[in-house]
């Protein structure tokens, strides 16, 4: 049960949506910043990749609902699937990944452990493997955009349910819809107490 009362259904409404339908006000702008960091096109990473980068920081945050939200999505939009997504949660160094991206996933998960052990080092060595300015940047805002959501999923106690098929449902959605959706927009207890 999570810590305050959110005025919906947790199995319904797990993880991040609870808090999401709680506070619309909130949602709108968290939801266009994923929407922008992981869906906009064009862009050098794919969608895949850049939902593997959210995946892999929420792993090591150990928040359990963002990490398998995001591996489903990486997963269902990555040719390898969840075999590939596995892997580099295991052990990044044989995952079968490119060198650039393994490169990025340092540096997010460099950014994980604090955005100033992110080196000149990482960075040259992602740029050694042919990474963009932008796919820097969004590597670094990514990580700390997830390390933000990973806390406030976790730091609100919210429902996460157990196994991987609810995800991969959850998965096809935003594939197809994205993460900025009307059903999100239900007023939430400011709107109530102004009414």
């Amino acid at each position: 049960m999570a810590h305050i009362d959110l005025g919906v259904d947790e199995k319904e409404f797990p993880g991040v949506r609870g808090p999401m339908q709680y506070r619309p006000e909130t949602a709108g702008p968290l939801n266009a910043l994923a929407e922008a960091l992981l869906r906009s096109e064009p862009h050098p990473l794919s969608r895949g990749e850049r939902e593997l980068l959210a995946a892999y920081v929420s792993g090591l945050n150990e928040c359990q609902f963002c990490s398998t939200s995001h591996s489903a999505f990486a997963a269902a939009q990555l040719e390898a699937g969840w075999d590939l997504v596995d892997q580099v949660h295991a052990d990044l160094d044989s995952a079968p990944v490119s060198a650039k991206m393994k490169a990025l996933l340092r540096i997010a998960g460099a950014v994980q452990a604090g955005g100033r052990t992110v080196t000149t080092a990482l960075i040259t060595a992602a740029r050694e493997e042919g990474a963009t300015d932008l796919e820097l940047h969004d590597t670094v805002l990514i990580a700390a955009a997830f390390c933000m959501f990973n806390r406030y999923v976790d730091g609100l106690g919210t429902f996460a349910p157990e196994g991987r098929a609810l995800y991969d449902e959850h998965a096809k959605v935003i594939i197809a819809q994205g993460y900025v959706r009307p059903d999100a927009r239900r007023p939430g207890p400011a709107a109530a107490a102004e009414g």
